[in-house]
C-alpha cells in the first residue's frame, strides 16, 4: 500500500490539498466582475510596486532572467494551499528520508506507513486551511521548478492555479491571495486601491530581496535543510525534551503559559522539542527572517507617502489588527503555531533596519546583502549599532 504520491513521501499531499479545500472558509462575497477587477488591479500594482521598491532600496535584480523567472501569481485560498504544498514537498525531503529509513525496519512498516501518510495528510490539510485565511501575500522561496501552473479549470477561471509538483526546486514565485486582501481592506475600512498597492509593496520587496541577492535563497534553504536533518526521530528522545521543556515552562501549557527567550513571549510547540543544534540554527534563521520582514515593512512605509495617500491610516489600523488578533481562538492558535514569533520578526526587524539606516544610510545598510557573514546575528537584530560597528564601518 502506498500514498497517492507513489510511496515517496511521508504525507499524502493530495489528501492534504483535498482536506484543506474542504475545510477552508469561503472568502468575502464579491461578484464575478468585482473579483476580476481585484485580480487585474493586483497584477497591475505588482508591476508598479517593482519600480517603487527598486528606486527606494537601490536594489536591482542580478539579471533580467532572474526577475522574469520569479512570476507573480494571484491566487484564491485553495490556490495558496496548493502552492505551499508544492513548497513543503521540496523543502522537507531530508526529514522524509530520515523517517523512511527509520520506519522501513519495523515489522508493520507498510501498514503504519499508509495510515501515517493519510493521517498526516489530514493534519497538514487542516493546518493549511486555517493558515490560508491569514496570509495576504507570500514570496514562496522554495517553489518547485517550472512549469509552475496547471491549466485553468475553465477558460473563464480568474485565479492562477499552482502545480503540486514535485519538480525539484525552482527560483521562487510571489503569491497574492486576493480574497484575504479584500477581506482585510473591508475589515479595516480603508481605501481598497491604496491598501492593495501597500500590500504589493511589501511582497515585491521580498521578491526584490531574492532576485537581487543571488546567494540568499540557497543560504536559507541550506539552513532549513540543516534544521530538518538535525531532527531527532527517536520517540524516546523527543519525550525527554518534552519533559525538560515542561519543567522549564513552569507548568503552563506549551505555547500558552511559558515565556520565550529573554522574556520575549510564549514558547511555541516547535521550539520546545528542538535539539541544541536546532536551536542554534533557528537563531540564525530567526535573525535573517527578521531582517527580511522588517526590511519589507520599512520599504512599504517608506515608499508609501509618495504613492499611497492613506498610508498612515492603513498602517495604524493594520498594526492594531495585527496586535490584537481576530478573537480568542485566533490568539491561542497563533501562539501554538508560533505565529506570535512571526509578528515579532516584523517589529524587531523594522527597528533594526531603521536603526542602521539612521546611522549609515540606505547604501550603508545594503552591505547587509554582501554575504552570509554580513547578515545580522540574532543579538544584532536588537542592537543595530553592534552590526554597524562590525560590518558597515
Amino acid at each position: 500500500m502506498t500514498s497517492a504520491s507513489g510511496g515517496a513521501d511521508m504525507v499524502d499531499w493530495n489528501l492534504a490539498v483535498a482536506t484543506a479545500t474542504r475545510l477552508v472558509r469561503p472568502g468575502p462575497e464579491v461578484s464575478r466582475a468585482e473579483a476580476a477587477a481585484v485580480v487585474a488591479e493586483l497584477r497591475r500594482h505588482a508591476l508598479e510596486a517593482e519600480e517603487h521598491v527598486r528606486a527606494f532600496t537601490g536594489m536591482r535584480s542580478s539579471s533580467l532572467a532572474d526577475a522574469v523567472a520569479t512570476p507573480v501569481l494571484v491566487v484564491d485560498r485553495p490556490g495558496w494551499v496548493r502552492a505551499n504544498v508544492a513548497g513543503f514537498r521540496t523543502i522537507v525531503q531530508p526529514l522524509v528520508e530520515k523517517l523512511q529509513a527509520r520506519r522501513s525496519t519495523g515489522p508493520a512498516a507498510g501498514v503504519f506507513g499508509t495510515v501515517g501518510e493519510k493521517a498526516t495528510g489530514i493534519e497538514v490539510g487542516a493546518l493549511l486551511a486555517f493558515l490560508s485565511t491569514k496570509v495576504l501575500g507570500q514570496y514562496e522561496t522554495f517553489a518547485p521548478a517550472e512549469p509552475s501552473l496547471e491549466a485553468p479549470d475553465s477558460p473563464a477561471a480568474l485565479f492562477d492555479k499552482p502545480r503540486l509538483g514535485p519538480d525539484g526546486p525552482g527560483p521562487g514565485r510571489l503569491l497574492l491571495v486576493a480574497p484575504n486582501i479584500v477581506h482585510v481592506e473591508r475589515e479595516l475600512d480603508v481605501d481598497p486601491a491604496d491598501f492593495r498597492l501597500w500590500v504589493c509593496l511589501h511582497e515585491e520587496t521580498h521578491r526584490t530581496q531574492f532576485t537581487a541577492v543571488p546567494w540568499l535563497r540557497d543560504h536559507i534553504q541550506s539552513e532549513v535543510q540543516s534544521f530538518l536533518t538535525e531532527t531527532d526521530v527517536d520517540p524516546g528522545a523527543l519525550l525527554d525534551r518534552l519533559r525538560d521543556a515542561a519543567g522549564t515552562l513552569g507548568g503552563g501549557l506549551p505555547g500558552l503559559g511559558g515565556r520565550g527567550e529573554a522574556g520575549q513571549g510564549s514558547t511555541g510547540l516547535m521550539e520546545i522539542v528542538q535539539s541544541p543544534a536546532q536551536r542554534e540554527i533557528l537563531g540564525r534563521l530567526t535573525a535573517v527572517m527578521s531582517l527580511l520582514e522588517g526590511h519589507a515593512d520599512v520599504v512599504m512605509d517608506g515608499v508609501g507617502p509618495a504613492v499611497v495617500p492613506s498610508v498612515a491610516e492603513i498602517r495604524e489600523k493594520f498594526q492594531q489588527r495585527r496586535d490584537r488578533g481576530a478573537n480568542r481562538l485566533d490568539l491561542v492558535l497563533r501562539r501554538l503555531l508560533g505565529m506570535d514569533a512571526k509578528l515579532r520578526q516584523y517589529q524587531d526587524g523594522a527597528v533594526f533596519v531603521r536603526g542602521v539606516v539612521e546611522q549609515v544610510g540606505m547604501e550603508g545598510f545594503n552591505r547587509v546583502w554582501t554575504s552570509p557573514n554580513t547578515l545580522p546575528t540574532k543579538e544584532e537584530i536588537h542592537d543595530p549599532a553592534a552590526w554597524v560597528a562590525r560590518v558597515a564601518r
